[in-house]
C-alpha cells in the first residue's frame, strides 16, 4: 500500500496533480480545493495518500494530512459513497467540520456539497457516528457548545461558517448561549 508520496510537483489538473518521484511521475487524484493551496509545478510537495484498487485499475488519492486521508477511507466505507464524491465532500468540509457535523448528527452541514443529498448526508452521519478518530479533537468543542451549534445551523449557517464563528468567539464560561449566538452572527457579519 502506498500510504504517502514526496517529490516534485510536476503538472496541475483541475482535480488531480501529478507527483514526480526518482523521475517516476505518479498522477494523484485530490480534492479540488486542495488544487489552489498544493503550490506552483517545480515545488516540493508530500502528500498522504489512499490507494484504491479496482479489478482494472489502481488509482492513487492524496490529501495535505493523515486526517485528510482517514477521512477519505472512512466515507468509502459508507455505502453509497464513491471516491469521486468523497473527493468532492472532502473539498466543501475539512476532516474537522465534517467529524463535527457527525458528531452532532448535522446532516444538514452536507448542504451545498454536489451530489450529496439529504438521504446520503443521513447515511454518512450514521455510518460514521463514532467511527472517526478526528471526532475526538472536535469533541471539546462539541460538548459545551451544542446548543450554540443547534441554533447557528438552524438560521441556515453551513457547519463549515459555524466551526468558524465558534472558534473565533472568546473562551469565556460565563456567557449564555444567547451571548455566544450574538457574538457568532457578528462575527458572521463580518466575513
Amino acid at each position: 500500500m502506498i500510504t504517502s508520496i514526496s517529490g516534485t510537483l510536476s503538472v496541475i489538473g483541475l482535480d488531480w496533480i501529478e507527483v514526480t518521484v526518482s523521475g517516476v511521475g505518479l498522477r494523484v487524484n485530490v480534492p479540488p480545493s486542495l488544487i489552489d493551496q498544493v503550490g506552483q509545478s517545480g515545488d516540493r510537495v508530500k502528500l498522504f495518500t489512499s490507494l484504491q484498487v479496482k479489478e482494472d485499475s489502481l488509482t492513487l488519492y492524496g490529501f495535505p494530512n493523515s486526517d485528510g486521508r482517514q477521512t477519505f477511507e472512512a466515507l468509502l466505507g459508507v455505502n453509497g459513497v464513491g471516491p469521486r464524491l468523497a473527493l468532492s465532500i472532502l473539498s466543501r468540509l475539512t476532516p474537522e467540520n465534517l467529524a463535527l457535523a457527525v458528531a452532532t448528527e448535522d446532516a444538514a452541514g452536507f448542504k451545498g456539497v454536489p451530489g450529496v443529498g439529504t438521504r446520503i448526508a443521513q447515511r454518512i452521519v450514521m455510518e460514521l457516528k463514532g467511527k472517526l478518530e478526528i471526532e475526538m479533537t472536535a469533541a471539546p468543542m462539541v460538548r459545551p457548545d451544542n446548543e450554540l451549534i443547534e441554533a447557528l445551523t438552524a438560521l441556515g449557517y453551513s457547519m463549515a461558517e459555524v466551526v468558524g464563528a465558534v472558534t473565533s468567539l472568546p473562551k469565556d464560561k460565563s456567557l449564555s448561549t444567547e451571548e455566544k449566538v450574538r457574538q457568532a452572527l457578528d462575527h458572521l457579519a463580518g466575513q
